[in-house]
Parts: C-alpha cells; structure tokens; sequence
C-alpha cells in the first residue's frame, strides 16, 4: 500500500523556519520532520512514498537525490571524478516525487498523484504531523467499515491554562495546559480508497481536502473516524517546532516508533 504525503503547502504561520525551506524538510533532531513521518510508516512496512510537491519544491527533490551520499562514509577522488562508498545508513524508501503546483490547495494535489497510485488503497497524510499511531489498527478499522475513506482522529491539545474558582475569587482547580476539552478533531493519517477520486471531478485546484470533497464523502456516509487516543502533534508554528525539538533531545518523542 502505498503512503501520498502533502508537502506543498506555504508552511505561513512558521515562517520564522519556511522562508529558507518548505516545512516539511524543517529539522526536528537533525532531520526533517518529512523523514519522521516516513519513518512512522516505514517502521509498519509501508515504504512505497508519493510526495506532492510544491513550495520550494527542489530542496526536497535534493534531499532525496543525495539521501545516499549524506548518510554515507565516502572517499572521493577528484582528479579521477571518482567516488567510492565504504558504508551507508539509508532507508529503505521508495519515492515518487511529483510537482503539483506551489498554489495548488491540498484537494488539486491529491487529483494530481491518481496516477501514482494504480487504482489501489492508499494512505495519505500531512507533512507537517506526527503521532505514535498504530497504523495496522488503522488499516483493520478501515477495512472493516467499508467506507471509501478513514480519517484519524485526535483530540486537539490545549494551548491555556484552565482555572475553576469559587464565588470568592478563589481558584479551586487549575490544570497548566489540559490535553483537550474532549473535542475529536482531523489528526491526518487517513486511508483511502481509489473511489474517492470521484469526488475530485472537474477543476479542484483551489479546492480544500477537508472543506470540499471530504465533507461530501461524509454527506454520503462514506466517511470513518478511527480514534487515535495516544501522542499527535502537528508543526504549526515555531514553538510547535521548539517543543517537538526537545522532546526528541530528551528521548521523549513517543512517535519514535522505530
């Protein structure tokens, strides 16, 4: 089965980090939050990548086109235009790598890679999430639903505080930064059948996932929730960025899987 990644986007509300690069290559520990990602799938079998490019679409080809050479230990000899290997520490991934245009918006992206996916299931996600999610779980659910799509989904984190008081003024309860306030929301990660294709007809080039055909597949009842209860976290902004940094410094990244 292959995995679609959305990695065209802007990347705007992190623009401290996306004005050299596009977010998905914005390092977390040393490597780019895209090869996280891939790793989380890779670690479940799945190795097969579409990427939909599309802001500073050649960095990521780059990374791709010399992912063996920087991972390995090389002599090169240059007055022979010589390179010898002596040890490499390279992934297992098979990439496609496809332009789908730097304004296209993420419904356009997805009609674009069809092709690649050979009228077959797939996964698709964003470039930008992480999550320690069981995807064998998530295949069986889809599977056993029967829908044309299975979205993940997470329950937001809180960005405040929470404070209870008492007639006085008194506070009676806090809780710094509560998980959630039991809201399900769209946390990526889905599965998909070729069928949703169909709702993709005509021109979706400015057409949002989640705001157009989504909410159709939904309308026709073709649409399951799998109810991922552990670690998501998204790249939104730099102290997303900043948090998911530490946490990795301090072996906490539980989307470390592998």
């Amino acid at each position: 089965m292959k995995v679609v990644i959305l990695a065209g986007g802007l990347g705007t509300r992190l623009m401290e980090e996306t004005e050299a690069r596009p977010k998905p290559m914005v390092e977390i520990g040393g490597k780019p939050i895209l090869w996280h990602i891939m790793k989380i799938y890779e670690h479940f079998g799945f190795n097969e990548f579409v990427i939909c490019l599309g802001y500073k679409s050649h960095m990521i080809k780059e990374y791709f086109l010399n992912y063996y050479l920087y991972n390995s230990d090389v002599t090169i000899e240059l007055d022979k235009n010589k390179v010898d290997v002596h040890f490499s520490n390279t992934e297992s991934f098979k990439v496609t790598l496809v332009e789908t245009g730097i304004s296209t918006n993420t419904a356009g992206r997805i009609k674009k890679i069809e092709k690649y996916v050979s009228g077959e299931t797939f996964m698709l996600t964003y470039g930008d999430g992480v999550a320690d999610i069981n995807l064998n779980e998530l295949i069986n659910f889809h599977k056993k639903h029967k829908k044309l799509a299975t979205l993940t989904t997470v329950q937001a984190p809180g960005r405040f505080g929470s404070i209870e008081t008492n007639e006085q003024g008194e506070v009676d309860h806090f809780v710094e930064k509560p998980e959630g306030d039991g809201m399900w929301i769209n946390g990526g990660f889905f599965v998909l059948e070729p069928g949703i294709f169909k709702y993709l007809d005509g021109n979706v080039e400015n057409v949002q996932w989640e705001k157009g055909p989504l909410q159709y597949i939904a309308k026709d009842h073709q649409l399951a929730a799998f109810k991922h209860n552990g670690f998501w976290k998204p790249m939104d902004a730099l102290r997303d960025r900043i948090e998911l940094e530490s946490l990795w410094k301090n072996d906490l990244a539980k989307w470390k899987v592998w």
